[in-house]
């Protein structure tokens, strides 16, 4: 399916990487689903505007709001939601070194609150998804991860043990809805220049990223943008089960 013809759900959209994935979508001519959660909905008004898009405020860890959402897209455009970007972060987690919990004083909660977001999030819209998806007999589900999952060059515990499992449930996905014409591919960026989630980073880190990486240069999120449309373009018609990591470099696998 080409991109321009594809409903595209993009999760956590009202800013930073997911706004930056819905506007590369909107920009080749595909149909965009804004979904937000406790974004001021005049701002969700104003994008929507500019994007042409069907937005919807759900709780992606909620299974029966998250139902609702793909209904009710799939009422306003007449088909179904094709493709899927999960990106939302859920608990207002921020990328800050200084303030991260170190492993004495980590709690269960730390990890369940990003297990919840990440995978549980994501478990509520692939199952969502599916009956589009096979009536359709076509799909594409993309996760963005992080490369702390290879570099944890800050070691945010919580964070990136639920990326990882995140990657792990991606592989698990693609190889059992693969028979179904389904594709589940990840793209996992680096520390991102910038976003409200690395506002917090300390320019220090941003500065030894940048000397460190090949390219010389932070991610930004329209450089990740642009390897999510690729899993969704017909150039990714024969990608299933992987990450790519966009991040300048950095890390290589």
């Amino acid at each position: 399916m080409r991109v321009q013809d594809q409903v595209v759900l993009v999760t956590g959209s009202s800013r930073g990487v997911g706004l930056a994935i819905a506007k590369a979508f909107r920009a080749v001519g595909a149909s965009i689903v804004l979904n937000y959660h406790k974004t001021d909905p005049s701002i969700v008004a104003s994008i929507a505007k500019e994007l042409n898009a069907f937005t919807f405020a759900a709780d992606i860890t909620d299974p029966e709001a998250v139902k609702a959402l793909f209904a009710n897209a799939e009422n306003h455009f007449g088909k179904p939601i094709t493709t899927v970007v999960n990106n939302a972060i859920v608990g207002g987690f921020v990328f800050n070194g200084d303030a991260r919990p170190k492993v004495p004083e980590l709690s269960w909660s730390n990890f369940d609150s990003q297990l919840q977001g990440f995978l549980r999030g994501t478990l509520n819209t692939t199952q969502a998804a599916l009956p589009g998806f096979e009536k359709l007999g076509y799909g594409r589900v993309i996760n963005i991860g992080s490369n702390l999952f290879q570099n944890p060059v800050v070691p945010y515990h919580d964070y990136t043990a639920a990326k990882g499992a995140l990657l792990a449930f991606t592989r698990t996905c693609a190889a059992d809805l693969g028979p179904k014409g389904i594709t589940v591919n990840m793209v996992s960026g680096g520390l991102l220049d910038v976003t409200d989630a690395s506002a917090s980073t300390p320019k220090e880190v941003f500065d030894h990223i940048r000397a460190v990486t090949p390219l010389r240069k932070v991610t930004t999120p329209e450089d990740l943008a642009g390897a999510v449309l690729f899993f969704a373009s017909p150039w990714a018609d024969g990608v299933t089960g992987q990450q790519l990591v966009v991040d300048g470099g950095l890390v290589m696998n």
